[in-house]
């Protein structure tokens, strides 16, 4: 891996962590009605998307796609059982268990 594909894989690292923290700010939002709380979670997604961008300079584009929403997802799951009090069953596990696996399959079937 070159530096450019690390420096891509970091930023992608940036990019689902500030987008997991406004996926995470939108129920405070109360459906955008709460003003300071709406304006972290849109720059949150701003800033991600920002990120994003350069990501798929060095990252070919279904990869970080897919680990950007896989592990994207994995971590709203978790926040969600943890933090905001979401049930969490056999069915949900099951889900992200197919995500995770599906990401995998996708960056060791050959998808660089």
């Amino acid at each position: 891996m070159g530096k450019d594909s690390f420096l891509g894989y970091v930023y992608l690292a940036l990019a689902i962590a500030v987008e997991v923290l406004g996926t995470s700010l939108l129920k405070s939002t109360e459906g955008f009605s709460r003003l300071w709380p709406s304006v972290w979670c849109l720059a949150s997604y701003g800033v991600a998307f920002a990120l994003l961008s350069q990501v798929i300079k060095s990252v070919p584009v279904g990869v970080a796609y897919a680990l950007w929403s896989g592990l994207g997802t994995v971590a709203i799951v978790a926040i969600g059982a943890v933090f905001l009090g979401e049930e969490l069953n056999l069915m949900k596990v099951l889900g992200i268990a197919l995500v995770v696996a599906g990401v995998v399959v996708l960056n060791v079937g050959g998808a660089h």
